[in-house]
């Protein structure tokens, strides 16, 4: 199975924009795509839906990069917007771990996936399976979406401290939305989370709507290739 896996720091801090741009950008380069979702809440609850405005919901935008049916992106939808474990109960539905990896290596093998977890890594998506699990068992590389701003530093530091213990490869963090003038607070946060984190830290800047296009521009600025060749990914890290 080639892809990468996206992970945040938190919900609502960018990852499916993230992932939506990858999926854009390989698709703008001739890449077959498919994106993998497994689960997604806050789809009938009134704050989730007015934070969206103009744009779909996650497993609505990686379809639409992906050429693909929404609910084949995403095999599980629940109303409030809950971690999924709870969405479940609340549904009198149980999440089985094995259906879940399952739908990830359902359609065609040679088409790139990029997965994306349910906020961060540590998040239940069964009682005793996280989304940690989850990326674990897929094995692959791993990146993770954080913001810029005050607070960062601890978050991404202890995502990668955790995702490493797992046995996860960590590619990059990726701060996002990067405005175009960054403060010295945010240059800051990108070269401690590097410097201390001993990984790479990518930029992904504000995309202004959720068209193809412009989610492959943001994207192409990304060093997907290198994230997906183990070697050019060690190097990558050895000049971070």
């Amino acid at each position: 199975m080639r892809g990468l896996f996206v992970t945040a720091t938190d919900t609502g801090v960018g990852k499916t924009v993230l992932s939506a741009a990858l999926l854009a950008a390989m698709a703008a380069a001739g890449e077959r795509v498919r994106a993998y979702k497994p689960v997604v809440t806050g789809l009938e609850d009134d704050e989730e839906i007015a934070a969206r405005g103009s744009w779909p919901a996650d497993h609505e935008l990686l379809a639409a990069m992906a050429g693909m049916a929404p609910e084949e992106v995403s095999p599980l939808r629940f109303g409030p917007a809950v971690s999924p474990h709870l969405a479940a109960q609340l549904a009198g539905v149980r999440i089985d771990p094995g259906q879940l990896l399952a739908a990830a290596s359902a359609g065609e093998p040679d088409r790139m996936l990029v997965a994306e977890g349910v906020g961060g890594l540590l998040v239940p998506l069964a009682d005793d399976y996280t989304v940690c699990d989850l990326a674990v068992a897929l094995g692959l590389p791993l990146l993770i979406a954080a913001r810029p701003g005050l607070g960062t530093i601890n978050h991404a530091l202890l995502t990668v401290r955790v995702a490493r213990a797992a046995g996860l490869d960590v590619r990059a963090v990726v701060l996002t939305p990067w405005p175009t003038d960054p403060s010295p607070m945010e240059r800051s946060n990108r070269e401690t989370i590097s410097r201390l984190g001993e990984v790479p830290v990518q930029t992904l800047s504000q995309v202004p709507a959720p068209k193809p296009a412009e989610l492959a521009r943001a994207g192409a600025k990304l060093p997907w290739r290198a994230w997906l060749d183990p070697s050019r990914a060690a190097a990558q890290r050895g000049t971070s």
